[in-house]
């Protein structure tokens, strides 16, 4: 991502989490955080990923109450950034926190014995090759 829409991604982001923690009422946006922001390159459509913490249940109310409040964050960020068009505001759910979870719980519960190892391997490190130059002749 160039780095224009880097900046103005990572603005946004840090406007609509201000904004939904400080100045939108709604219930239904207690304790969700915004995850990333998605932004294209002429900086006219935004893509806001959302998530509730361990709260997957919650996530057709949180996207209601983000629909009803579309229009107020989509013009505060407009007059926060100072663009004279708003970019269109589209709000995703993020399942990757709980997807990487549930991956991290299931490889918690694998019972993988541990690799030993043996002298043999000690003899074949970095340093053995230190007596022998590149074109394989012995140094003097």
């Amino acid at each position: 991502m160039p780095y224009k829409q880097e900046r103005v991604s990572g603005r946004i982001r840090k406007i609509l989490s201000t904004l939904i923690f400080r100045e939108v009422a709604d219930p239904r946006l207690a304790g969700i955080t915004v995850t990333d922001v998605e932004i294209d390159a002429e900086l006219m459509y935004a893509t806001v990923y959302v998530n509730a913490m361990g709260e997957e249940e919650r996530e057709p109310e949180v996207m209601i109450g983000l629909e009803h409040a579309k229009g107020f964050l989509r013009r505060e960020v407009a007059h926060r950034l100072r663009l004279r068009r708003a970019p269109v505001l589209t709000f995703k759910w993020d399942a990757s926190l709980e997807r990487g979870e549930r991956i991290s719980h299931l490889l918690s519960e694998l019972d993988i014995p541990a690799e030993e190892t043996s002298d043999e391997d000690a003899d074949t490190s970095v340093g053995a090759a230190d007596d022998e130059d590149v074109g394989g002749e012995e140094r003097d």
